[in-house]
Parts: C-alpha cells; structure tokens; sequence
C-alpha cells in the first residue's frame, strides 16, 4: 500500500516500483488523500485546458484512472479536501491538512484493516516537501499504520491488522543524480543534460544518505513515464524535472529508493525488494 496526498504524486514517487511489483504479482493499492481540488494548472498546453479550468477535481479523476491503468495499480480516495498551499501557511476550513488527525486517520486504519497489506509506503516527517497536505499524507499514514494493529483504537473500523514494514519514499536523492551525472559526463561530456543535473547536484549537495532499499525498475521506466503523462494538467510532457532518458537512467542508476523506517521481520541491509523478510517469516 502506497499512500500519497494528491493524484499524480502517485506517479512521480514510485510509480515503476508498483508496476514491477504488480508485474511479480503482488497486489498494489495507491491510496490518494486527497482530490487535488486546489492545484493549479501546472501545464499550460494541457489538452483538457476548458474542464481544467472549469473542473479541475474532475479532470483529475480522470487523469488519475488513466495513470492506474497504465500501471494495473488498485485505487482507493481516502475522500479528504486538498488544502492548497497558501504562503500565510494557512489552510481552508475542513480540507486535509486541517481536520483533527485522529478523525482523518481513520478511514485509513479501515483501508489496512480491509486490504491487510505487508508493506505501507509513505513521506517521512516533512512530507517530501512541506506542502500541508504532503505533511498530513505523513502523518495519517504513521497514525494509521500503528493504529490498525492496536485493538482498542477504532474498534468498529474492522479486525485488527499489523503490517509488517513501514517505508518513506527516498526517491530523489542525490546517490541517484550523481550517478546520472557522471555516466554522462563519461559518455557524452557534451550533453546539454549535463548542466540541469549539475544544478540538481548542487541543489542537493546536503541531502543525507537515508536510502536501505534500492527496487531494480529498470524495465518499468516507460510505465511511470506514460502514468505521469496521464496527469496532463500537472506534468508537462517535456518536464525535465521529471523525464531523464530511460537509457542513462538504466545504465547509471535503475532503481527507485526507500528507506526501511520500522520492521516486524528480520531483514539485511541494504535491501533490494521491499518484501525482504516477509516471506521468510511467513
């Protein structure tokens, strides 16, 4: 189970991850927070450009069942208000990020208790980034994992359920764009890519090495690219925030990272499968 704040962070954090995994047979379920009734249109040749502007939650539920499908995900709203993202850092009367968290976490303490899923996929403490609804996604989803396994906490949200490990998305890192960068800097010293990965570098010079876990998706790239590209009015086709060439990224770093925060199982360090030790414990 992979929990999120809006509809195409699904996509952007993990997307290849959940298409392999689906790919092995493993059930997946995305679980969106919020509609993203509050985001701006973040590509301005967006085709859907009439019911963005008129119905942005409605386009949005359309882009995020055609990025389902290209990934053969399962799909669950947890049906909570996007908060925006104001610069007071206020937010809107019962959006997201402003109901009580022992109310909010508990549509998803029923989701875990119904699914039971072995692994819970979320932000850590600053929500990736510290958009509000980003920030909640973290903590409902900490809430929720602990709650679901305590008996006298939502007695009436279903069975007790224990999920046996608990992951923050470590996905851009700076492993990763090093890695990129210098298989370039070897191969096409002349690239033009060279100098945005070199501003990312530099931007991330000071991320700390959190990363356990590095999930093999080379073959699950064209996967995330065309989820991504569902999400029309929030990705531009040609981002190169988010589309490097498949190519340097399978030769330089064909991974999506995690970071194993608690575990019920005994694993081995460093990881390459989030299910690591569940198997073996039964």
């Amino acid at each position: 189970m992979a929990v999120h704040a809006h509809p195409d962070d699904e996509s952007s954090k993990g997307a290849a991850t959940y298409a392999y995994y689906r790919s092995k047979g493993a059930e997946v379920t995305v679980v969106s927070c919020t509609g993203g009734e509050r985001g701006s249109i973040l590509n301005e040749a967006v085709a859907d450009r009439a019911m963005a502007e008129r119905d942005i939650a409605g386009l949005r539920r359309r882009e995020m069942a055609a990025a389902q499908g290209h990934l053969g995900v399962d799909h669950r709203w947890l049906g909570y208000e996007d908060s925006g993202m104001n610069d007071d850092g206020s937010v809107p009367a019962n959006s997201f990020a402003d109901i009580p968290l022992e109310i909010s976490a508990e549509p998803l303490v029923r989701l875990i208790r119904e699914l039971r899923p072995h692994v819970l996929v979320t932000y850590d403490e600053n929500g990736g980034y510290p958009h509000p609804d980003h920030i909640r996604c973290h903590q409902v989803s900490v809430a929720a994992y602990r709650a679901a396994a305590d008996p006298e906490q939502y007695p009436e949200a279903g069975a007790p359920w224990q999920i046996d490990k608990l992951y923050y998305d470590r996905i851009f890192n700076l492993e990763r764009v090093d890695a990129m960068f210098l298989e370039l800097s070897v191969k096409e010293p002349d690239s033009a890519l060279l100098e945005p990965l070199g501003e990312a570098r530099e931007w991330m010079k000071d991320y700390p090495k959190l990363a356990t876990t590095h999930v093999p998706i080379g073959d699950f790239l064209e996967a995330r690219d065309a989820a991504l590209r569902s999400h029309a009015s929030q990705v531009a086709p040609d981002s190169s925030f988010f589309f490097w060439p498949n190519a340097l990224i399978r030769e330089a770093w064909p991974y999506e990272d995690f970071q194993l925060i608690e575990s019920k199982v005994n694993t081995v360090m460093p990881e390459s499968d989030l299910f690591a030790g569940i198997e073996d414990n039964g």
